[in-house]
């Protein structure tokens, strides 16, 4: 199992999380479990309020569901919700994946690999 953390905001003008998601992507086709927990600033990944902006060629977020579609478990901070990110205290894409910290931990504990992006 692996499992991958973001912490940047989705469009900061790097492709840190477009390569993040693609990696989850990729390890997910080739049959790994694979966990995706959002903290700090990519919290906003999982709102349906961010917007692709023109300069991008990927929707992140549109991604993002793909993979929660397709069975990559997903969580996302649910402090964070109201201190990161531009949306701050807007609902996430889905209220199930609301989490805290707890889950972060067991899911690192289970994990035969974390990666932080």
């Amino acid at each position: 199992m692996t499992t991958i953390v973001l912490n940047h905001q989705p469009y900061d003008g790097s492709d840190v999380t477009w390569n993040a998601l693609r990696l989850a992507s990729t390890l997910h086709k080739s049959g790994e479990k694979v966990n995706i927990f959002l903290m700090n600033d990519a919290v906003d990944l999982a709102r349906d309020m961010t917007t692709k902006p023109e300069s991008y060629d990927h929707d992140l977020v549109i991604m993002l569901k793909k993979l929660y579609s397709d069975g990559v478990a997903l969580q996302v901070c649910g402090t964070c919700n109201a201190r990161c990110g531009i949306f701050k205290n807007q609902p996430y894409f889905d209220e199930k994946i609301t989490s805290t910290m707890q889950v972060l931990a067991d899911w690192v504990i289970g994990s035969d690999k974390v990666l932080t992006f």
